[in-house]
Formats: structure tokens, C-alpha cells, sequence
């Protein structure tokens, strides 16, 4: 099942993970979805059982560069294509069940290769979320659309994080380019 390409307006932010830089973090929208690509998936599925693992909706990560972590069966499809390494493996940098990357903080030193996952119930962390040259590969890669490159949602990230400056009108904005 695709990614929700309305999600900002359709889920509420539930929380984030931040990155160890103290600046940049990705939140995570919506309680989740119980029949995403990944609850129907074997080798995800197994994956949980290995781990002792309940598997639960986990919701979508990231706002500009968006992953439905209930649809991502870890085929790492956005790793192999994506120029500027904005994803890792998260398992692969703290072994923990996905639901407590809710409101974590990573040093963003996790694999970025395709086939370094730890296993399928590893998920694509947008962890440098802010570094995205919105190419749009990972998005046509992935291949159970879970994927969504928006960066039209900046404002949304902006908003959840309260530093979203509304411009009066009139005004000009000190940040446009000529």
C-alpha cells in the first residue's frame, strides 16, 4: 500500500527522533497502520519473531523525506540509489525494537548500504532528512511505495518543531535568492 501522499494533513506528529547534532531531528506522524506491506511480509515477520519482538504500527518518519515504516520490508532499495546517504539502517546503529525510536536520539552512525541491514525488521531511517536533494530516487526505488519526497512539507516540519516564521504579507522574505 502506498504512503499516504497527505499524511501532514491526515496523521498528527506523535514524536521525533532527533540526530546527536542537537539541530536537525525527523518527526514521526500518526500511531501507525496494521496492514502495511511489512505485517504481511515473511521475512519481516520472522525477522520480529527472532528478535522476541511484537510487531506494531509504527507510523511514518520524517516529513520532507517521508518512510512509512508500515509498509518498509527493509529492501534497502532507497539506500542503494540515494546520493547524499540521508537513510541508515537504524537497527544498525542501536539494536532496539522500532516503537522506542520514538522520541531516541541517533549519532546517525548506522549502515547506509543496501544489504547492511541487520535484518528485515530493520527500517529506512531518514536520519539526515535535511540533507535530501529531493532527486526523488529512493522515492521510484522503493518497491512498495513507502516512500514520499515532499518538499512542500517543509512548513509542516517547521510547524511541528515551532520555527516556522509566517512572512507578513508585503513583506519580503531575507531568505529568497534573486
Amino acid at each position: 500500500m502506498p504512503i499516504d501522499e497527505k499524511f501532514v494533513e491526515n496523521l498528527e506528529v506523535v514524536g521525533k527522533t532527533s540526530h546527536a547534532d542537537g539541530e536537525n531531528k525527523h518527526f514521526i506522524w500518526g500511531k501507525g497502520k496494521s496492514d502495511g506491506s511489512a505485517f504481511s511480509n515473511e521475512q519481516v515477520k520472522a525477522a520480529y519473531e527472532a528478535h522476541g519482538e511484537e510487531q506494531v504500527p509504527l507510523g511514518i518518519h520524517g516529513t520532507t523525506v517521508a518512510v512509512d515504516w508500515d509498509d518498509c520490508t527493509a529492501q534497502g532499495s532507497c539506500m542503494s540509489v540515494c546520493p547524499v546517504q540521508t537513510f541508515q539502517w537504524y537497527r544498525t546503529e542501536k539494536d532496539i525494537s522500532a516503537a522506542e525510536c520514538l522520541n531516541a536520539t541517533f549519532e546517525g552512525t548506522g549502515k547506509t548500504e543496501q544489504d547492511e541491514r541487520l535484518d528485515y525488521s530493520d527500517k529506512s531511517m531518514p536520519i539526515r532528512e535535511h540533507d535530501c536533494t529531493q532527486c526523488m530516487a529512493c522515492q521510484e526505488a522503493c518497491p512498495e511505495k513507502a516512500i514520499l519526497i515532499e518538499p512542500s512539507y517543509q512548513r509542516n516540519h517547521e510547524e511541528a518543531d515551532g520555527t516556522f516564521v509566517k512572512m507578513e504579507s508585503g513583506s519580503v522574505n531575507p531568505h529568497a535568492h534573486d
